[in-house]
């Protein structure tokens, strides 16, 4: 039996997750999963687990993550497809007092009353912090923890160790312990592509793109909007 080796990021894990065993059952294909972070610092990035030697065939990230894969000559020309699009969403903890985040002023004022906020140190953390908040003039007057992966920051927040946690709507929706509130406003909002693609040196090129057909089919349709995200125009 065929394996497939796949290494993925935490934006597109829910519908991915779900598919999955349809896709094994339908091809008699065997999948093991790695995870990593699109982008970000430390051992736990795609980037650094494919260059400290991860076997991968298959990668799903966001396209930033994965346009610096590619200038580093990790992928296969010609195989990239996009997946899925990723609002960003925030979360509280489950019974905590919904704040209004529907327009740039109350988003901005729900930001100043939280006394903290998670976000993680990949795609999305990069855009927060170094973008949105300054921008908003919030850089300096709120408290933010920056987490290596999406998952650790709403593990924190099902725990009520922060207030608030900002990151794509996907890692958020149907998490136990949280409270998903909405997307941000469109004017700051960040909408990240999450994409597929087959590594350079796949052994499996065949079984990957059986798998880039299936994730990129109708049956994906239902999956990626049940998980938060926004389907790509074909």
């Amino acid at each position: 039996m065929a394996q497939l080796q796949v290494i993925i990021s935490g934006g597109f894990s829910a519908p991915y997750q779900q598919m999955l065993p349809q896709f094994e059952k339908n091809t008699g294909i065997s999948v093991k999963t790695l995870s990593g972070a699109s982008q970000g610092t430390g051992p736990k990035t795609i980037k650094a687990q494919l260059e400290a030697g991860a076997s991968v065939d298959v990668v799903i990230l966001s396209r930033e993550g994965l346009a610096e894969l590619v200038s580093l000559g990790r992928i296969m020309p010609g195989t990239a497809v996009d997946l899925a699009i990723a609002p960003l969403g925030a979360a509280i903890p489950l019974g905590s007092s919904r704040p209004d985040i529907t327009t740039v002023a109350t988003f901005t004022e729900a930001l100043l009353k939280a006394n903290s906020i998670v976000v993680p140190g990949s795609t999305s953390g990069i855009y927060l912090t170094s973008e949105l908040f300054p921008k908003l003039g919030v850089a300096k007057k709120i408290s933010v923890k920056i987490t290596e992966r999406g998952s650790q920051a709403t593990s924190l927040l099902a725990a009520k160790e922060a207030a608030m946690a900002i990151q794509p709507s996907s890692e958020l929706v149907n998490v136990a312990g949280i409270d998903f509130i909405g997307r941000l406003p469109n004017e700051i909002q960040l909408l990240q592509i999450f994409a597929i693609a087959i590594t350079k040196d796949s052994s499996q090129v065949e079984s990957a793109k059986k798998l880039i057909q299936f994730l990129t089919s109708p049956a994906a349709a239902v999956p990626i909007q049940n998980s938060g995200m926004d389907l790509i125009k074909r």
